[in-house]
């Protein structure tokens, strides 16, 4: 059995896309990409994987941010002109 060209898979892609079947449409996708990068075989599992997000790449970046509680507000800056006040010698 012949795997499938590149433009039959993108024309299924189209077709799905128009369908509204995006889970078909992604998965087809990610079978093109495969082909484009030289698999052999296509006819793998990519559900669970994901795209990288540009500017979360790196160390550190599987580390969630912390929230802040709903209703906060961050305190008023200090004035800036009050440093070194009292400290005058003379």
């Amino acid at each position: 059995m012949t795997s499938p060209s590149i433009e039959e898979l993108r024309r299924a892609m189209d077709a799905a896309a128009e369908r509204l079947d995006f889970e078909e449409a992604r998965a087809l996708r990610d079978r093109i990409n495969l082909l484009r990068g030289g698999a052999e075989n296509t006819d793998v599992d990519t559900s669970g994987l994901t795209r990288q997000r540009p500017g979360a790449m790196g160390l550190g970046t599987s580390q969630s941010r912390p929230e802040r509680p709903a209703g906060w507000v961050p305190p008023t800056k200090p004035d800036p002109m009050t440093k070194g006040r009292g400290r005058r010698q003379g």
